[in-house]
């Protein structure tokens, strides 16, 4: 390459970038362009001190040049600093300590209600247990729990488990029953700190002084204000829940049982964001909102800027760049001459690992009954005083602050997800995910939604997808997706679905079956004990939760499920059957239609195989010849 001035052209290398390669250019360039000024290019003279030093200067240049183009990526930078910053830019912020998390059984007794065989708990002193339950171990390990435990609430996601506890010693007739829930619970130590504001400024930040703090339990100012923690500055909106009842939501308050509580959005403009300095400490970064008029007087509107009317504002011709508007709310308010109160959770690391049934303390729990209840003073206090809990399974997942190489491999994975849903297996995942509490999705299908014309014809809209939804009932059987929780899983997807996307949530289909086979025995074992367990192992293999949409029948795996039980000689006869009306779902579906090769396919609409009831569902015989 030639570099160029007013007197002539010099031949300037670029092709190397260390010492040695500056080292040779300089001295060939000196012998080229300067044959009668340098002569002497020895090691001590003083020409190859001056070439030796702008080759060091030179090497030094080219060294952090690389360096910084290296530390911009993700993938070979090694400063904890530049690994932090490019991770919490793709969305995911390290963890400085991560809790362990246990099962813990929450019991309760429940007084009986009733006589003869009426006799039953009496659920209106069934209450609800808020989350952040403080439990403790004898250690003096602190546990909190994270969700609500709702006695009124059973379903096959979240049971109740419920046994008589104690009889009149007369009658024999029960006096207490007793309730018992899993919880999770998450470890670690609830601490406060303030933080002083002064004047407003945009984008504030304040960096607690805490170590190992877990996650940020609440931020409120000194006017009662909460403050809201958001992934990003730009969301403005955060899910609610409420209890649903006749008082919040008197259209679903129909559908309690199956979904106790209703999910709505919630705007917010108090929010902050956290980040993670790179000396582990926990940084809180307020909005930019620093005035007090509202949005529309300050974003771009016909009011401010363009009317082509006498006397109006005329702007049209300026260029409007969207970081002028920082200053208004848009991400968020900014904390100004107030006290914020911080409560955050600190951790343990490895040391809120803890054995079984080494969780047995409570030390705060909030118990609500329910208000339009009447309730004996003493039976209550009798419920509320009895509540106890345990943790069966050892506490584990407890963690210090990750090491930089798992920080650099998630932020990757992060970033692949986005956190949105843009494949087939994102809605589903997606919708599986919803919280039970709001109503639970057991089985999901995406499809394509497609139009009819008028002509009959169908044709596909690339801007629209049909969800499938299918839930378990009270006994683990399919059924459709109650009203109020469709509304719930409307919601909850909102939130990451692309703007462009719309979702049709749909009733999946249930094609109930049955099957029959018949079996030789071998010589000298017990043909109801061979057939019992042939029949154990079909029940076993096609269990609801194992069953998804658009899963075809295979009958060389029901023989082969049958020949590999103990004692089974041969399989003769294997027959599928389609159970419908009655007890069973009203769809009829012809099986030896949807047969070929001995492969049992789903019908084109999203359905799924179910056997309803594998006890009578599953029959057997043992023949002989």
């Amino acid at each position: 390459m030639a570099y160029s001035n007013s007197n002539n052209t010099r031949d300037v290398r670029y092709t190397h970038k260390d010492f040695s390669g500056f080292k040779n250019n300089l001295i060939e360039f000196a012998k080229n362009y300067f044959p009668n000024t340098v002569k002497d290019f020895s090691e001590a003279s003083p020409s190859t001190m001056f070439i030796e030093m702008a080759s060091y200067v030179g090497d030094v240049l080219s060294y952090y040049t690389d360096y910084a183009m290296k530390e911009s990526m993700l993938l070979r930078a090694t400063e904890k600093k530049n690994i932090y910053s490019i991770a919490q830019a793709f969305g995911y912020k390290p963890n400085l300590s991560s809790p362990s998390t246990a099962k813990v059984d929450v019991m309760i007794l429940i007084p009986a209600i009733g006589t003869g065989e009426n006799i039953k708990p009496d659920f209106d002193y069934a209450p609800t247990v808020a989350s952040g339950m403080t439990l403790s171990t004898t250690t003096g390990t602190k546990f909190h729990t994270t969700d609500t435990v709702d006695f009124n609430f059973s379903s096959s996601i979240d049971p109740t488990d419920i046994s008589v506890y104690s009889t009149d010693a007369t009658t024999g007739r029960p006096e207490y029953y007793l309730f018992t829930k899993k919880v999770n619970a998450m470890s670690g130590d609830k601490r406060v700190t303030t933080i002083n504001v002064g004047a407003a400024r945009e984008y504030p930040t304040f960096v607690l002084s805490a170590e190992n703090v877990q996650s940020i339990d609440s931020v409120t100012d000194s006017d009662g204000m909460p403050w809201t923690e958001v992934p990003f500055l730009a969301q403005s909106t955060v899910f609610d829940e409420s209890v649903n009842d006749i008082a919040n939501d008197p259209t679903r308050s129909v559908g309690q049982k199956d979904t106790p509580y209703i999910l709505r959005l919630k705007s917010v403009k108090r929010r902050f964001i956290t980040r993670v300095t790179p000396d582990d400490r926990l940084e809180l970064r307020f909005g930019s909102g620093i005035t007090a008029d509202q949005d529309e007087v300050i974003i771009p509107n016909p009011e401010n800027v363009g009317s082509a009317l006498p006397g109006g504002t005329n702007n049209l011709d300026k260029s409007f760049d969207p970081s002028n508007f920082l200053y208004t709310d848009t991400y968020g308010q900014a904390p100004s001459n107030t006290v914020l109160t911080v409560a955050y959770m600190s951790g343990y690391g490895l040391a809120g690992n803890v054995g079984s049934n080494q969780i047995q303390t409570i030390e705060q729990k909030s118990v609500v009954f329910d208000r339009t209840k009447t309730l004996i003073k003493g039976t209550r206090s009798v419920v509320e005083s009895s509540i106890a809990i345990n943790n069966p399974d050892p506490a584990t997942g407890g963690a210090g602050a990750e090491d930089l190489e798992n920080v650099r491999q998630n932020a990757l994975g992060y970033y692949a997800t986005q956190n949105r849903m843009v494949t087939k297996e994102d809605y589903v995942v997606r919708a599986l995910s919803m919280p039970s509490k709001f109503g639970t999705v057991s089985k999901a299908y995406i499809a394509a939604d497609e139009q009819m014309l008028a002509n009959e014809t169908s044709v596909s809209n690339p801007l629209a997808v049909n969800l499938y939804v299918l839930t378990y009932d009270a006994n683990k059987q399919l059924t459709t997706l109650p009203e109020a929780a469709k509304e719930n899983l409307r919601t909850y997807l909102s939130q990451y679905r692309m703007l462009t996307d719309a979702i049709n949530i749909k009733d999946g289909y249930i094609v109930n079956i049955g099957i029959d086979f018949e079996i030789t025995v071998l010589p000298g074992q017990n043909s109801n004990a061979v057939l019992f367990r042939a029949i154990k192992a079909l029940q076993d293999k096609y269990k609801t939760e194992k069953l998804s949409f658009s899963d075809a029948i295979y009958k060389k795996d029901i023989y082969l499920c049958i020949a590999n039980v103990e004692g089974v000689q041969s399989v003769t006869d294997v027959k599928v059957s389609n159970l419908f009306n009655g007890d069973y779902s009203s769809h009829r579906y012809n099986l030896e239609d949807a047969t070929y090769q001995d492969v049992i396919y789903p019908s084109l609409d999203p359905s799924v195989f179910e056997i309803k009831y594998p006890s009578k569902d599953i029959k057997g015989k043992v023949v002989t010849y």
